[in-house]
């Protein structure tokens, strides 16, 4: 073979080569492929019917339910829309039970477990694992309960106790999800005494849905009603994203790929790594809209297409050149006051770090989706010009004004009151922490503005002051009433609060000062944990944190104080001071029978330790609380106050042990017992190590005697 063959031969081989790298290896939906079915768009990826999806997990069907009635399913949930934007789909999903059956008199649970792993599905966070019920208590688990597992106690005696719109553990309860999640699973606690209850709730519901669509009503507990909607099935959100199980690319390897597998076609798109697990979404380039995943699917946002420009003019006769040369003026000076305003604002946007604190929101995974950034105009508005009748507040950080929205949200605005490099580094600090935070307990962050001198910051209205104002300031001379039930509800709340904020972010953060102050109250006096500025997050798995005490006296870690070594025991030492808080209604630092001030904790077993246990707590608590239940409460405040790190419990264990008390509580009759209750009550307290409520204390380990089921299921025999 001639030289010149050899290398025709050779050149028509790189050519071939060439040319099947080149090939798109994701399908195109022809223009056959249906994009909507009944009353909703299935947009690409997505798609209906064989090569009008990008995989086998993104195509739907399209049933027809009932004559000439269509409906959308992925598998064999209902797809209720679709979004690309967001990367969520919302579809239906099933409701489990466990009711009692009068023929067989058992209780007969019926589980519906929902499988998403190896696909491109995770459960979202904005989703809640509710239970509605009485005297019953709930886990919701992944496979076999490897990773993770969680409770729910929800508990009423009669219809009376459950409140219209209130889902706080009476009838009714919800705790949050980690992101992550693929799979889970419900199961019902059996070991709960619920023949009190069977004339008027036959039935306990629970599921994983999504929590906007929910709000609880008396009837779901005497009735079917919840169950019957939509034939046993409530709206779940799902996150999506472009990925293969365990071998998805992330955004960055992904573009390394655009002639294979690389999902964003459009010449105008990006594509950005998932919130929620492995892989990628696309995203239409600012300016543009539409579809990134198809060839050509973004294009240009016409600004004027909703925005018409106004019309009208000015006339002027020719014998008021005078007022005309003044109204020219007029509008230089406006124009040029607006310009000098303009300039001073993106001089403090820069200042006050706005460039940094977009990237922080728009890099974290983990952030809110509704933070924003604000104008100056919006706030000032939103206040009447921080009007001082608006002033609600003045923290340790900054001055509150309430506020109302255009769209009539109430929220409160923060303005630091101290201008100095610290407190701007606060400032960033709070923005980036709250931005992580979903959950009922923590206030809600909706944004901030940057454009003035002093940073703001923009988050939900709650509206009924502090703990601190509730527990220790007069009105008319006397304290308001508070039982010992809401104290226990209240310190559920902040406990649940602070061990998500341990725990169930991908960081973990701590607050770094808890005290009765920074913990709000709602109009149904719900607990709201506040005020991050001094806030700091830790990764998993480092165990402390070096850094410049920080605090109130009172409620700070003595270990802590002299380390400097932050840790998450540190806040569980400061809600230990609140729990002496709630028992005695007395502050943090008090001045004893010598006039000395003393620290509470301190005072408070000095106290038990010489006189019985009415003489030292709330005499108020004392009328409804089960004094077992009050002591045990003492007792784990002990334990929270502990010197040292190593021998305090975790939050969770805290919350956990928190629940166990209401739930005794809350079912405990005060009569006289016969013998038999008597001496099962002796076991139960031969069972208790140190005044421990059926669980023993945390190792230095964290370990526990018994396990969470055994925990509750060792709770249910307490006699009833």
């Amino acid at each position: 073979m001639s030289m010149e063959a050899r290398f025709l031969h050779i050149g028509l081989g790189l050519m071939l080569l060439l040319a099947a790298q080149c090939a798109p290896a994701i399908a195109i939906p022809g223009p056959e492929c249906q994009t909507k079915c009944g009353r909703v768009d299935i947009p690409y990826p997505f798609g209906i019917g064989d090569n009008c999806s990008l995989s086998a997990d993104f195509n739907t069907s399209c049933k027809e339910v009932q004559h000439g009635v269509y409906k959308p399913f992925l598998g064999k949930f209902e797809l209720l829309n679709i979004s690309l934007v967001n990367g969520t789909i919302r579809e239906l999903n099933h409701i489990s039970t466990y009711c009692y059956n009068p023929s067989s008199r058992l209780m007969e649970p019926y589980i519906w477990p929902h499988d998403a792993r190896l696909s491109p599905y995770r459960f979202s966070d904005v989703n809640k694992f509710t239970v509605i019920g009485c005297n019953t208590l709930t886990y919701i688990k992944d496979r076999n309960a490897t990773t993770y597992q969680s409770g729910c106690v929800s508990t009423c005696k009669n219809l009376t106790d459950v409140t219209n719109g209130s889902c706080s553990g009476m009838g009714c309860c919800q705790t949050a999800i980690p992101k992550g999640m693929d799979y889970y699973e419900v199961a019902f606690n059996g070991g709960f005494n619920t023949s009190q209850i069977w004339n008027f709730s036959r039935c306990t519901y629970a599921v994983l849905m999504e929590a906007e669509a929910f709000n609880f009503s008396t009837a779901y507990i005497s009735t079917t009603k919840f169950n019957d909607t939509n034939t046993g099935r409530v709206p779940l959100v799902m996150d999506w994203a472009i990925r293969n199980g365990t071998m998805s690319l992330a955004c960055e390897e992904a573009k390394l790929n655009k002639m294979g597998t690389y999902a964003c076609l459009s010449s105008n798109s990006g594509c950005v790594n998932s919130r929620n697990g492995p892989g990628y979404l696309c995203n239409c380039s600012k300016g543009y809209e539409g579809n990134p995943y198809l060839p050509d699917g973004c294009h240009d946002v016409d600004e004027c297409k909703n925005s018409p420009c106004p019309s009208g003019g000015v006339t002027l006769s020719s014998a008021a050149g005078i007022l005309f040369l003044a109204a020219v003026v007029a509008v230089l000076t406006r124009r040029w006051q607006r310009i000098v305003q303009k300039r001073l604002r993106k001089i403090y946007f820069r200042k006050n770090k706005g460039i940094l604190l977009e990237q922080l929101i728009s890099s974290d995974h983990n952030a809110n989706d509704g933070t924003k950034i604000f104008s100056l105009n919006e706030l000032e508005k939103a206040t009447d010009n921080f009007d001082h009748t608006r002033v609600v507040g003045r923290g340790g950080h900054g001055t509150v004004y309430k506020g109302i929205l255009t769209d009539q949200r109430v929220v409160a605005i923060k303005r630091s009151k101290v201008k100095e490099s610290i407190e701007i580094e606060q400032f960033i600090n709070e923005v980036a922490i709250l931005s992580q935070i979903n959950h009922r307990n923590v206030v809600k962050l909706h944004g901030c503005c940057l454009e003035t001198e002093v940073p703001l910051l923009v988050y939900e209205f709650i509206s009924n002051g502090t703990l601190y104002d509730l527990l220790h300031c007069e009105k008319n001379g006397i304290l308001l009433p508070l039982s010992w039930e809401e104290r226990l509800r209240i310190a559920v709340e902040v406990a649940g609060a602070l061990a998500y904020l341990h725990s169930a972010a991908s960081m973990a953060i701590l607050h770094r000062d808890i005290k009765c102050m920074n913990i709000l109250l709602n109009d149904s006096y719900t607990a709201k944990v506040s005020d991050f500025g001094a806030s700091k997050s830790i990764p998993i798995d480092q165990t402390h944190l070096v850094t410049a005490v920080q605090g109130t006296f009172g409620y700070l870690d003595p270990e802590y104080y002299h380390t400097g070594q932050l840790n998450e025991k540190s806040d569980v030492y400061s809600f230990g001071v609140i729990l002496l808080e709630l028992l005695t209604r007395k502050k943090a630092i008090i001045v004893n029978g010598n006039g000395e001030r003393q620290n509470l904790s301190s005072f408070f077993f000095e106290e038990m330790g010489m006189r019985p246990l009415d003489e030292v707590v709330d005499r108020e608590i004392l009328e409804k609380g089960s004094e077992e239940v009050i002591m045990s409460m003492a007792r784990l405040a002990e334990e929270c106050l502990s010197l040292t790190r190593e021998e305090r419990p975790t939050m969770k264990d805290v919350e956990m042990r928190l629940q166990m008390l209401r739930v005794r509580q809350g079912v405990t009759p005060r009569k006289r017992m016969d013998g038999e209750v008597a001496r099962r009550c002796e076991v139960v307290r031969a069972n208790m190590t140190n005044g421990a409520i059926l669980v023993a204390a945390a190792s230095h380990h964290g370990s526990r005697q018994y396990s969470l089921e055994q925990e509750f299921v060792l709770s249910s025999q307490v006699p009833r």
